[in-house]
């Protein structure tokens, strides 16, 4: 059943999201056809500060069912990553006096996601015991990481337990366009197919 996800409240969004992760069958990766198993919960940009705190309550929801959601936020992430690699001062320094398209190509080349991103990531994922990864801030990296470009480069890291990516925007199939994640429900050129609307998943 398709759900209107711009007509949910944020706190009926919560009760889906529990109710889906914390079944068995979203744990076991069950009806996906052998797609990787990643979903996507979009929601409206305007509801960004509702959906950190309905994101906060409900890894500890899970927790007191059982399930542990390993929560990873691509903002924090990002600075982890420029501080590990001793440039996030230098980055700080020279951001008055380097223009907007500069900054971008730079942050782009230290966070590429397959070469550095996703390693990280992968990383995480090694040394933790987990049932589901959700990933979020993926408002807050834009233009500098593009949500299509972390999921491609996420297959072959993130595939074992199920994947949830909180993303402020819509998530549409349509046969003449394909798939898109259009971002703030304006930027519609990110090209991805191969995730799930998590709204429209049954348990």
């Amino acid at each position: 059943m398709t759900r209107d996800t711009n007509m949910m409240t944020p706190r009926e969004r919560q009760d889906h999201l529990l109710e889906v992760v914390s079944s068995q069958r979203f744990l076991k990766k069950l009806g996906l056809g052998n797609e990787v198993p990643f979903f996507i919960c979009p929601f409206p940009a305007s509801d960004a500060v509702d959906m950190e705190q309905v994101r906060g309550q409900l890894v500890r929801q899970l927790a007191n069912r059982g399930v542990t959601a390993l929560d990873i936020n691509l903002y924090d992430l990002a600075i982890d990553i420029l501080r590990e690699r001793g440039i996030w001062d230098e980055l700080i320094a020279a951001e008055p006096s380097v223009t907007k398209d500069e900054l971008k190509e730079l942050l782009q080349n230290v966070l590429d996601p397959e070469t550095h991103l996703i390693p990280e990531i992968g990383k995480r994922l090694a040394s933790q015991s987990f049932d589901v990864l959700f990933l979020s801030g993926v408002g807050e990296v834009f233009p500098y990481i593009r949500s299509h470009n972390v999921l491609n480069n996420l297959q072959s890291t993130a595939k074992e337990k199920p994947t949830v990516m909180f993303f402020p925007g819509i998530y549409t199939h349509a046969l003449a366009s394909g798939a898109s994640l259009d971002l703030f429900g304006i930027l519609h050129d990110d090209k991805y197919y191969r995730a799930f609307n998590i709204f429209n998943y049954e348990v």
